[in-house]
């Protein structure tokens, strides 16, 4: 009877043991979470705090911004792709954009570290140039386009990574803000709904982006498939028959057959 030692590669093994690492279970530290969420809190709270400065300096010195927004299609209304975030026409406008993007912005930063600076800055300038492309000839200001952007970056990418924490963030962010899908629709005049639509489209097509980034789901010990029986120095061993002894190489670097004959 002869048989068959085939040497497998042992890549396999330390892939396997990197992804056991996944499977540790989840452990709080409750003065590391609450650095984790002051350092998250920090770029979203300048962000609106600039906003307030800007908003009552304009008003103080009499100054209209709005000029500074985005007209669509026309070259001077280009610096409003960068621009027309921080100009609010009203407080009562930018109030109402205030509070959403510090939930939404702390929560980027908190649960998508690696990308959420890429998430924020793309979404604010993807939304500023499609609606400089696409929308009313009319000037369009405000950080609503952000928002919109935020919101369906965190609710789109925790569900296409199906990982408990951020599905549930997901859940959260259409219990607070689901409302806001009526906001792409063109039912109140004054209000630049292109911004809204395409900072909504702009926030899930970089959720899609950067699904490879950032927080995965995490692979348990029953999803990963089981070793093969090894033999006496590693190789996992099978039985067939041969007229002579021989030795194969595979010729592509991942291992090598070995073919001994036994009486």
């Amino acid at each position: 009877m002869f048989k068959t030692q085939v040497k497998r590669p042992k890549n396999r093994a330390k892939t396997i043991s990197k992804k056991l690492e996944t499977v540790k279970p989840y452990k709080s530290n409750k003065k590391q979470e609450k650095g984790r969420f002051l350092s998250s809190l920090v770029f979203p709270l300048a962000f609106v705090i600039l906003l307030w400065i800007i908003k009552i300096a304009s008003v103080l010195s009499g100054l209209e911004l709005y000029q500074l927004g985005i007209y669509p299609l026309e070259i001077s209304g280009l610096k409003g792709i960068l621009l027309s975030p921080f100009i609010h026409g009203s407080f009562s406008h930018l109030f109402s954009n205030s509070i959403p993007l510090l939930v939404l912005g702390t929560a980027l930063f908190y649960f998508y570290r690696e990308v959420a600076f890429r998430v924020f800055i793309l979404g604010l300038v993807i939304t500023g140039l499609w609606v400089w492309l696409f929308a009313r000839p009319s000037y369009h200001i405000g950080a609503s386009g952000v928002l919109y952007s935020l919101a369906a970056f965190l609710f789109v990418s925790g569900i296409i990574r199906k990982h408990p924490r951020l599905m549930a963030l997901s859940m959260l962010v259409a219990f607070l803000y689901g409302g806001m899908v009526w906001g792409i629709f063109p039912v109140r005049e004054q209000i630049s709904w292109e911004s809204h639509l395409m900072g909504m489209i702009s926030g899930a097509l970089l959720a899609l982006f950067f699904r490879e980034y950032g927080p995965q789901r995490p692979l348990y010990s029953w999803e990963i498939e089981p070793e093969e029986d090894e033999g006496p120095d590693g190789a996992s061993m099978e039985e067939t028959e041969f007229g002579a002894s021989s030795r194969s190489d595979t010729g592509n670097g991942s291992g090598y057959i070995y073919i001994s004959q036994e009486k």
